[in-house]
């Protein structure tokens, strides 16, 4: 604003040094700062329009920055259950008394005992429910089957085949 002020004062000395005749002075001063006072208006105008929009662009910016802050808590608190260090609980049916109980995870951890039945139950932390599906025993769980020798399985006869061998004991009371 110094140098717009500095300029119109250099402005008005130049005229008055080039302009002989007052009334014409007069007037080109009086229209020059009409002139100036408008484009003063419109630069104000201009000014208070760009204060309020920083201002509302500061107004929103803050809003944001507010929501990014809840998010941010919410992805801790989300972060805090998924990677906790007080690790997180597992639940266990014991498959000898059925009886329900509660460990921490421990993937060191190969086997718990029962606090009801004291029997030792087995931790697979695997998640391979394969080595478990060839077991055919029907057991609410494994107890080391694997000793144990599976009786062989009887085929089932298919319908045209015991349909013949009816036939043929039949034939064979017949004679």
């Amino acid at each position: 604003m110094a140098r717009i002020k500095e300029e119109y004062k250099s402005f008005l000395n130049d005229m008055e040094k080039n302009l002989k005749n007052k009334e014409d002075l007069e007037y080109v001063k009086i229209r020059f700062s009409m002139f100036v006072d408008k484009v003063i208006d419109e630069m104000d105008a201009i000014l208070e329009y760009k204060e309020q929009k920083m201002n509302s662009i500061e107004e929103k910016q803050k809003q944001i920055d507010d929501k990014m802050n809840k998010m941010q808590q919410i992805i801790d608190n989300i972060e805090n259950d998924i990677y906790s260090e007080d690790g997180f609980d597992f639940e266990i049916i014991c498959p000898y008394c059925d009886n329900q109980f509660v460990i921490d995870v421990d993937e060191n951890k190969t086997e718990v005992e029962c606090p009801v039945c004291n029997n030792i139950i087995e931790l697979d932390w695997s998640g391979d429910l394969e080595d478990d599906m060839d077991c055919e025993q029907d057991c609410s769980g494994c107890h080391g089957c694997d000793d144990i020798q599976p009786e062989p399985k009887q085929e089932k006869q298919q319908p045209q085949e015991e349909n013949k061998q009816e036939k043929e004991e039949n034939n064979d009371d017949d004679m």
